[in-house]
């Protein structure tokens, strides 16, 4: 029997169960064991489809998308690798990252690019904490003093995107994607007794507070800034339906970066802003039932448009986090809700067979719906967030 039907079958047990509370928990906790096994297994499949200094993006066309290095996503794959390897014990995981590792290393030099996070900390951060090779750590370190090069203390902020021909429509463009970046800074700041980036991390995140959100505390996708005064300039989109519409994983991102930022710092005014965002997600008209988002809150094709299960992992694993931090009922309602996103992707519509979509977990993300480019594919982060979230979601039951 294939890995991914044995899942099937307890999900198949889940619904039928009709006992208590703790007998359904127990199931699902077992239909995720299979879920890591059946990780396992397409990741080393999705290796053997890549080659040196290539890093899968996603599954296209019946062929595995790579990128090199310097692309943002670059640090997901072997981020994935070493949670697979943790709740697996398969030493091969261990190994495949570690070469992958080896090969991104080069990037903690990069100063052309706000998402070091993502790239270094989801990967080196891990195998750090895996591992404790001083050598990842270092790595981290330079990778933090990379990133805060991009800090303009008139503005208040990292800059995201340099100028390009793609986005000369911007002076000074911040991405609400780089909340994510900032949980490097703040972990580097207590390592290595550096204030210098804990203080740049808490100046991104209140301006981003200030000038990201709506009433309604949804988020704009694209704030610039003017490079001069360092006031708004414009409040745009780059992958959301319009500039004034709710992009999901927009959404999501901002939800993870204040819950990581409450997490180090114990700021209040943080940990208010992820339960108002949380509050908006939750409630929102246009969240189904099954709790995976469309890919914009404000799609106008809704029901009918694509949904984006990167999104839904990302505010499952958010939610997690956040549930510890807040008091009942509202811990229990995130980890309700949290709990249905993460059984919704674990279903026959969004996890993939065992062999299936090149070695990728997760069917039907949505990369930039504007653009037509990866739609309804697999992602490498939704699967990094998505195996983030069960293991979260396993220790807290």
């Amino acid at each position: 029997m294939k890995i991914n039907q044995l899942a099937f079958l307890f999900c198949a047990l889940l619904a039928a169960c009709s006992g208590s509370e703790q007998s359904s928990e127990v199931t699902f906790n077992d239909q995720i064991k299979s879920i890591y096994d059946l990780g396992g297994s397409q990741y080393q499949k999705l290796a053997s489809n890549i080659s040196t200094n290539q890093f899968p993006k996603t599954f296209e066309n019946n062929k595995v998308q790579t990128s090199g290095s310097g692309w943002w996503c670059s640090g997901f794959y072997p981020g994935t690798l070493l949670y697979l390897f943790e709740e697996t014990g398969d030493s091969a995981l261990l190994n495949l990252a570690t070469e992958k590792l080896l090969e991104l290393e080069k990037e903690q030099y990069n100063t052309t690019t706000h998402d070091l996070g993502f790239m270094m900390f989801c990967s080196f951060g891990n195998a750090y904490r895996i591992t404790s090779n001083p050598t990842y750590k270092e790595i981290i370190y330079q990778s933090s003093k990379s990133l805060i090069t991009r800090f303009d203390s008139t503005i208040g902020c990292i800059r995201s995107w340099d100028a390009a021909p793609w986005n000369d429509q911007w002076q000074y463009p911040v991405i609400i994607d780089n909340m994510m970046n900032l949980e490097m800074l703040l972990w580097a700041a207590e390592e290595f007794n550096d204030s210098t980036f804990a203080e740049i991390a808490k100046t991104h995140a209140n301006t981003t507070l200030k000038n990201h959100y709506r009433e309604d505390f949804s988020s704009y996708h694209v704030i610039s800034y003017d490079t001069i005064t360092g006031e708004v300039e414009k409040r745009n989109t780059s992958q959301g339906y319009a500039d004034e519409s709710a992009w999901a994983r927009g959404q999501a991102w901002g939800l993870y970066g204040f819950t990581i930022m409450y997490r180090f710092t114990k700021d209040e005014t943080y940990l208010n802003q992820a339960r108002s965002i949380a509050k908006f997600l939750l409630n929102h008209p246009n969240l189904p039932e099954d709790k995976v988002p469309y890919w914009d809150f404000n799609a106008p094709d809704i029901p009918n448009t694509k949904r984006d299960a990167s999104a839904g992992a990302i505010i499952a694993s958010a939610l997690l986090e956040l549930s510890e931090y807040v008091d009942q009922p509202l811990s229990d309602e995130y980890l309700t809700v949290a709990e249905t996103m993460l059984k919704t992707l674990s279903n026959q519509d969004y996890l993939a067979n065992q062999g299936e979509i090149g070695g990728f977990l997760l069917k039907h993300s949505v990369g930039h719906m504007p653009n037509g480019t990866e739609v309804d594919v697999p992602l490498s982060y939704a699967d990094y967030y998505y195996i983030e979230a069960l293991k979260r979601y396993q220790n807290l039951k």
